[in-house]
């Protein structure tokens, strides 16, 4: 059982540095989707709560946001630069079913004609098909599908909480029909499940079939709050895979030489499937999560 903590934000808007984004959004904190390899799990140690069944079974709920965020757009100074919603927790998670929080974000974007990149694991948004045809005529949209594998025992198994990703490519390919730079996010890839070469080329084929713009992707990392975790998850449900994980993750991040010698086999795949990097946006829109390379939620 979810349970769900409204409260109230100060601000709607996260500053971004560093990144290929300038601003973030988030209306959920915590994540029923369950993914075991969520980098935004040790947030929740902000609220003095655990990252496990804490970060799923617990949500916040940002009630006032919609009107927070129009405060903040019709500030004289806001320069309507892109803002990224789903670097943290996914926007269209279950809660938004009940609260609507991301739609009503995304209508104050529309009205405030300010761009907006989105990160989702959930067919929900097709049912705001209608605010985000707005916002994208506007200002401009791009909309990623974080599809990390199409193999349903990989995904039964390291998103419990989520939709089929069949599912996700097929709400993809609806935006895509009606108009909507929409592709594909493979992030996190897992070394010795999803980062496969076989498991790559499944993912990008079935992508490239559902009319993906792009494909992006990303190799795990894995912070030191994250770590034990993730190595618990491992000795659970592949436990074969652990040692070689810890040797693989003696840091945050693999070593360099996997890094790019799975950016290279991704690369190969999608140039023969012929889908492009980066998404095809309008006006000065810059790209959205998918090219931070990182396991974004």
């Amino acid at each position: 059982m979810v349970e769900y903590r409204e409260i109230e934000c100060k601000s709607a808007l996260n500053r971004v540095r560093g990144m290929p984004f300038a601003w973030s959004l988030n209306p959920y904190r915590g994540c029923a989707h369950a993914c075991h390899y969520c980098f935004a799990r040790p947030t929740h140690r902000f609220f003095e709560l655990g990252i496990g069944d804490d970060f799923t079974g617990i949500i916040y709920v940002k009630r006032n946001l919609a009107a927070v965020l129009a405060g903040e757009l019709s500030r004289p100074g806001w320069r309507r630069e892109q803002v990224a919603l789903g670097t943290a927790t996914d926007p269209y998670q279950p809660a938004e079913g009940r609260y609507r929080l991301t739609r009503a974000a995304i209508e104050q974007f529309a009205r405030f004609r300010s761009p907006v990149s989105l990160l989702t694991k959930n067919p929900l948004i097709v049912r705001d098909l209608d605010v985000l045809r707005e916002v994208e005529t506007r200002a401009g949209l791009s909309v990623a599908f974080s599809v990390p594998t199409v193999d349903r025992e990989i995904w039964r198994r390291t998103e419990p909480g989520t939709a089929p990703p069949r599912q996700r490519l097929a709400a993809m390919r609806r935006l895509v029909d009606a108009g909507i730079s929409a592709g594909v996010l493979m992030a996190p890839l897992l070394p010795g499940l999803s980062a496969d070469r076989a498991q790559v080329e499944r993912t990008v084929r079935a992508s490239a079939d559902h009319g993906a713009r792009f494909v992006g992707s990303g190799l795990l990392n894995l912070s030191p709050e994250l770590r034990d975790y993730y190595f618990g998850f491992l000795a659970a449900e592949y436990p074969a895979l652990l040692d070689g994980y810890r040797r693989l993750y003696g840091e945050k991040y693999a070593p360099k030489r996997y890094r790019d010698r799975v950016a290279a086999r991704v690369q190969e795949l999608k140039e023969a499937a012929g889908v492009p990097d980066r998404p095809v946006l309008p006006r000065a829109v810059t790209p959205p999560v998918q090219q931070l390379g990182l396991p974004l939620r």
